[in-house]
C-alpha cells in the first residue's frame, strides 16, 4: 500500500470589500454554480461556496446560487455554453475537457476552461447488496449494476473502467442510469445488485443503504486499475475508512479523483476573486459545512487536481496569501 499515490485537497476563498452597502446592491450580479445531486457532496459543496459569498454580497456585489445538476460532464457543457459561471467537476473531467479528451473529443479542447480549487478527495464507491455474492470488481459481471445517470462524471468514469477492464455495459445483466438519489433504494428494494459512485465521505448516500439494508462497500483494485492510475495523472489509489458506515469495519481499497471548482475566462476576475476570498476567509466555517471538507488545507486546494490554469482572479488572492 506505500505505493499508492495520496490524494491531495485543494481550495480557495473569494471576496473584497470596499464598495460600500449602497452601490453593492445598485450594481448585483448574480453568478451560479452547477453541482450535482442533491444527496451528494457537490450539491453541498456549492451550496456552501454560495452560502459564504452572499454573506458579504452588500460589499463585493454579487449574489450566487447553486443548482442541483447531472453533475460533471453535464456541468462543463453546460459551462461551455454560458448557463453556469462556476461549475463542481471531477479532476479527471477538468483534465479531458480542457485537452478535448474521453468524452469532449467531438467538441474539442476547451482552451478558456480556468481552474478556482480544488476541494476533497472522492474515492469511486462499489456498493453493493449483502446477498448479491460481489465481493470484488470481477463480480460485477452478469450483475444489475448502475453505472450511474447520463451527463454525470460518475458514468463517464465507469465507462473508462469498463475499457480497462475489457468489458462493455453488454457484460452486465442490466446497466442501469440511476440518478444518485435513486440508486440507494434501488439497491435496498433489490431492482439493481450493486452501484459505482464518485463521492467524497462520509456520505449520506452511502450511509442510507448500509443503514437500510446491510449493503456493503467492495473493493476496486487489480492490475487493470493498477494500469489505469498509473497511465492517467488525475487518479490516485486510496483507501474509504472502515467504521465510517455501519456493517463495514474495515478500510476499502479503490481509486479516485478531486473534486474541483472550475470557471472559464468569460467569468469577471472580480467574482472569481470574491468567492475565493469569501471561502478562505471563513475557512473554518466552510470546514465545518461538510464532514468531507474537514481535513481540507488552504495550500493544497491550489494545485492539487487542477490541471487547467488558474482563473486570474484566484490567482491574484493567492499570491496575495504567498500560496504561489
Amino acid at each position: 500500500m506505500t505505493s499508492r499515490k495520496l490524494i491531495g485537497l485543494g481550495l480557495a476563498a473569494a471576496m473584497i470589500g470596499s464598495m460600500g452597502a449602497g452601490a453593492a446592491s445598485a450594481q448585483q450580479q448574480f453568478v451560479t454554480i452547477g453541482t450535482g445531486g442533491v444527496t451528494g457532496v457537490y450539491y453541498a459543496a456549492g451550496g456552501a461556496l454560495c452560502r459564504l459569498m452572499n454573506q458579504t454580497r452588500e460589499e463585493h456585489g454579487f449574489r450566487c446560487s447553486a443548482e442541483a445538476t447531472g453533475g460533471s460532464v453535464f456541468n462543463i457543457n453546460a459551462m461551455r455554453q454560458g448557463e453556469f459561471d462556476f461549475g463542481m467537476v471531477q479532476s479527471d473531467w477538468q483534465y479531458h475537457a480542457l485537452h478535448g479528451t474521453s468524452s469532449f473529443e467531438d467538441s474539442g479542447p476547451w482552451e478558456d476552461l480556468r481552474a478556482v480549487f480544488s476541494v476533497h478527495p472522492e474515492p469511486f464507491t462499489v456498493v453493493a447488496r449483502a446477498d448479491a455474492g460481489i465481493a470484488g470488481v470481477e463480480d460485477l459481471k452478469g450483475k444489475r449494476f448502475n453505472i450511474g445517470n447520463p451527463g454525470s462524471g460518475t458514468q463517464a468514469s465507469m465507462d473508462l473502467l469498463l475499457e480497462a477492464l475489457g468489458w462493455s455495459r453488454g457484460d452486465f445483466s442490466l446497466a442501469a442510469e440511476l440518478r444518485p438519489d435513486e440508486h440507494g433504494p434501488a439497491l435496498c428494494d433489490n431492482q439493481i445488485d450493486a452501484f459505482f459512485y464518485g463521492v467524497g465521505h462520509p456520505s449520506a448516500n452511502i450511509a442510507d443503504p448500509t443503514t437500510t439494508c446491510g449493503a456493503k462497500i467492495v473493493p476496486l483494485e487489480g492490475e487493470a486499475i493498477d494500469k489505469l492510475v498509473e497511465e492517467n495523472p488525475y487518479y490516485a489509489q486510496v483507501n474509504i475508512p472502515g467504521g465510517l458506515y455501519t456493517g463495514n469495519p474495515d478500510d476499502i481499497p479503490t481509486y479516485g479523483v478531486m473534486a474541483t471548482l472550475v470557471a472559464s475566462t468569460d467569468v469577471p476576475e472580480e467574482a472569481v476573486y470574491n468567492l475565493v476570498r469569501s471561502v478562505f476567509e471563513n475557512f473554518d466555517s466552510f470546514r465545518s459545512l461538510h464532514p468531507a471538507f474537514a481535513n481540507l488545507e488552504p495550500e493544497d486546494m491550489v494545485t492539487n487536481g487542477n490541471s487547467a490554469p488558474l482563473h486570474p482572479g484566484a490567482e491574484r488572492y493567492y499570491r496575495e496569501q504567498g500560496w504561489l
